[in-house]
């Protein structure tokens, strides 16, 4: 959602001119812009962030969020801020920003929360320049339906190397099927059709795992008692049965 320095043409959005060398050329991280226009834009960013963050935690990627993505090595203002970009085969650090020229990976994926306000950039600048960076898949998440009927459209590269619509929602980058979910993106595992669990769902699921491990420690605890009873019980007749075989003894009586 941060806006774009120095756009391009839609049809060529690679600047063609180099700069001269400078060893002073500086790199912004920030520009001091918000991170999205609504809070319910900002949520849907930080959450896609958080569980795939998660989620490739054991694989080499990175995951950026609203930071600067440099295409072009001199080229300060040839900038992108993605809303959110997963690399794959970079060292895990934290980085400021990431130039490409430095990663050498494009990224495989980048997600853009939109709107009607970004439309045109979304649609139109950025979906040309990532296609033409080679960037495998692009999605657009508009939260509030504005002009995504559906809210979310994913496109992936052809071997010609074009952008064609993504149909069934699945992330072949990410092994993912991803859908709108109120205001959210869900993510679920193609291989086991698990959810990714946002903190909200961990948090009701360890409550919910808590409250049936205690019903089952009640449980067994109901059922050690009732043994002990039923122990108690038994030891109490067989007492009972000793003294009045003992009895029956002492008059004489052969129980044998």
């Amino acid at each position: 959602m941060v806006a774009i320095t120095e756009q391009r043409s839609p049809t060529n959005p690679l600047p063609l001119k180099q700069i001269p060398e400078n060893s002073d050329i500086f790199y912004p991280s920030s520009d001091g812009e918000p991170l999205a226009e609504t809070q319910q834009h900002v949520l849907a960013i930080l959450m896609a962030l958080a569980l795939l963050r998660l989620y490739l935690e054991d694989q080499q990627a990175v995951v950026f969020a609203d930071q600067f993505f440099y295409y072009i090595e001199k080229k300060p203002k040839a900038r992108v801020a993605p809303d959110v970009m997963v690399v794959f085969d970079i060292p895990q650090k934290l980085y400021p920003n990431y130039k490409l020229w430095e990663g050498k990976q494009t990224p495989a994926i980048i997600f853009e929360v939109t709107s009607a306000g970004t439309k045109e950039t979304d649609w139109g600048f950025k979906k040309t320049l990532y296609e033409q960076l080679g960037v495998t898949e692009y999605w657009l998440f508009d939260p509030y339906g504005e002009w995504i009927t559906e809210q979310l459209q994913g496109y992936r590269l052809n071997e010609e190397g074009i952008y064609k619509p993504i149909t069934d929602n699945c992330s072949e980058v990410l092994q993912l099927k991803l859908q709108p979910e109120e205001y959210l993106i869900g993510f679920y595992r193609l291989d086991n059709g698990e959810k990714l669990l946002t903190p909200e769902e961990l948090y009701t699921a360890a409550q919910e795992a808590n409250q049936k491990a205690e019903e089952a420690r009640l449980m067994a605890a109901q059922e050690k008692t009732k043994a002990e009873e039923a122990y108690l019980l038994a030891s109490q007749e067989k007492a009972r049965a000793d003294r009045l075989a003992e009895k029956l003894q002492q008059l004489g009586v052969d129980l044998e």
